[in-house]
């Protein structure tokens, strides 16, 4: 049996892109049918870490309200090299309405969105769990116009037609394979092992830490309630030789890294079951949409885990391009005026996602440097760690894109912009 189901927009993908779309399309009295393939969203080392930006909207959307109690403020970055500390940044020195970064597990981020939409605007918003999209519905053949989608579901076939449909399923895009859209794939010189260890009393909870050994290095983020994820770099397709040493050998990496935790990654972590690897790449995607069809998010632009900017650009993307669909309808909603909204977001978004990809490969090919290029690495980060402006400028190409600095900007833009929607010009 299948079921049939009408919306103006179908989202496929029920992350942080694909939710913050849906509920800023149903704000906006677009009919909106979300499709999401898990049953909850209980999501472990995905997009946990939020950039100030990301929370600057969330609280003009009116979500952070809602995750009161469910994420932290992060205060300071700093990185140790060799032993050394180089570089300390604290964001209650940056000047902008949201200057910190957050800690926030991505089932509340998720589910604080799924509620919103279902409580608030619930007469255009649907939200289908357990649905895995199998097929894009075409007009006149395989190379038609996107008119929907078919999916899977528990209970059946399930068929929803739409007028745009928006690829939001992350970097291995169903959507995006099944559309045709041509992509590079760019593999880095590096995989990241995940593990999740309890925080180490000597640690303050509000410092992300970056340890530098040689061309080894690990990122140690505090994650409430009391645990800290880490992650260290191994060589691309790297994993089987690691784990042919066994475990002593991970045991032994972190030990250099951060003595700290010498005693819990041995009584936590006893089976590589314990540990999560994630493939390092980023995607390219020349055109992001066809007729009937947008892609957002990581299915648009695959970026790392620097700097937390997979969750930053997906709610930006969803922020932009919800007015320019709305805008579409209230020209018709035809197939050329979707299309051309399409076009526009990709214009006034592809800058942004370059810039902070360009720091990330930056950030990247400085970790990965060893013998005389360490010593320029260590350098480097210490000429930045003397000025506040340098760091301004560095951590303002992934942090502060869209807020505005100046005196008093946290108390006069938190509140001319709460509960405002949309990005100002949609820049």
């Amino acid at each position: 049996m299948t079921t049939e189901l009408t919306a103006e927009v179908c989202v496929v993908g029920g992350g942080p892109a694909g939710l913050t779309l849906a509920v800023e399309l149903a704000k906006r009295s677009v009919s909106v049918v979300v499709l999401e393939q898990s049953g909850h969203f209980d999501r472990s080392f995905r997009g946990e870490s939020v950039s100030p930006d990301s929370v600057w909207l969330l609280d003009r959307l009116g979500v952070l309200d809602r995750l009161e109690g469910a994420y932290q403020q992060m205060h300071r970055m700093e990185i140790v090299d060799s032993g050394r500390t180089v570089l300390r940044a604290d964001f209650r020195r940056f000047p902008y309405p949201h200057p910190y970064p957050v800690e926030m597990p991505q089932p509340a981020l998720l589910s604080a969105l799924a509620s919103l939409g279902q409580e608030k605007y619930s007469d255009h918003f649907t939200l289908v769990r357990r649905a895995t999209v199998n097929r894009l519905v075409r007009a006149g053949g395989d190379s038609g116009p996107v008119k929907g989608v078919t999916a899977r579901t528990p209970e059946g076939e399930i068929t929803v037609r739409a007028a745009l449909t928006v690829g939001a399923d992350s970097r291995f895009s169903k959507v995006r394979e099944m559309s045709g859209l041509s992509y590079t794939k760019l593999p880095l010189d590096r995989d990241v092992v995940w593990l999740k260890l309890p925080f180490p009393p000597e640690w303050d909870d509000r410092t992300y830490r970056i340890r530098i050994n040689g061309d080894q290095h690990g990122l140690f983020i505090p994650t409430r309630p009391d645990s800290v994820r880490v992650g260290f770099n191994i060589p691309k397709g790297g994993l089987k030789e690691l784990r042919a040493q066994g475990l002593p050998a991970l045991y032994e990496r972190l030990d250099r890294l951060a003595p700290e935790l010498s005693g819990s990654v041995r009584s936590e972590i006893r089976s590589w079951s314990d540990t999560t690897l994630l493939d390092i790449f980023t995607a390219l995607v020349p055109r992001w949409s066809m007729p009937g069809l947008v892609l957002i998010g990581d299915a648009a632009h695959t970026l790392t885990p620097i700097l937390g900017q997979g969750v930053n650009h997906a709610i930006i993307d969803a922020v932009t391009l919800a007015p320019l669909v709305r805008d579409a309808f209230d020209q018709g909603g035809s197939e050329a005026a979707l299309l051309r909204a399409s076009q526009a977001f990709q214009r006034s978004r592809e800058a942004s996602v370059d810039k902070s990809r360009g720091l990330q490969l930056r950030q990247e090919r400085l970790f990965a440097l060893h013998g005389a290029g360490g010593v320029f690495r260590r350098s480097l980060y210490r000429v930045v760690d003397q000025s506040q402006k340098l760091k301004e400028k560095v951590l303002g190409g992934a942090y502060f894109q869209l807020q505005k600095p100046g005196p008093h900007a946290v108390e006069a833009q938190s509140s001319a912009t709460r509960g405002v929607t949309g990005l100002p010009g949609d820049r």
